[in-house]
């Protein structure tokens, strides 16, 4: 009937899923542009890419379709007293977040609570309710190293979901995890 809004809610569009997307300096963030696209296969998600400079080494931005956020953002988006931060709009905006890959830098500084960098903070302020889901990737040797094994189980602990590493031929020629 004209004059009347279409659906009551329930038949209109549904609300996306929002899925933030974490991206550190190992060189698996070379494959950054392959889950962002797999990604966007999936019905009702909506995407968004927190970078480190680190990791920026490994991509091409022109290939990544969905907004990408650095340090940079997180300092140019504040002013002044009222504006709003990044990190914190982030994390409300995501349902979901994923960090993939995960290096050892990243992974010891979030297992130590050190948020100097816009993806540190966010996750430093992530909201314990929604999940969190972490894919290390880093060498054999580093993966090896003990120190590893206590920060993975540190971010465990947080209440945050391991995606354990897969053994393959690493790009640096290796064999492992």
């Amino acid at each position: 009937e004209p004059g009347i809004p279409a659906g009551n809610g329930s038949s209109g569009p549904q609300k996306k899923f929002r899925v933030l997307v974490g991206v550190t300096g190992s060189v698996a963030a070379l494959k950054l542009p392959l889950l962002v696209a797999e990604l966007l296969k999936i019905p009702g998600l909506e995407v968004k890419v927190v970078t480190t400079e680190r990791a920026k080494h490994f991509y091409n931005a022109q290939e990544i379709p969905v907004t990408l956020y650095g340090d940079e953002e997180e300092w140019q988006l504040w002013k002044g007293r009222s504006d709003p931060v990044l990190h914190i709009e982030l994390r409300r905006w995501a349902d979901l977040m994923v960090v993939a890959p995960l290096d050892a830098n990243t992974l010891a500084k979030v297992a130590n609570g050190i948020c100097d960098n816009l993806l540190t903070c966010v996750i430093r302020a992530w909201d314990l309710s929604k999940p969190l889901l972490f894919c290390p990737a880093m060498n054999t040797a580093m993966w090896e190293h003990p120190i590893t094994a206590r920060q993975v189980e540190q971010l465990k602990g947080f209440g945050y979901t391991e995606i354990p590493c897969v053994v393959k031929k690493l790009v640096c020629g290796d064999e492992g995890q």
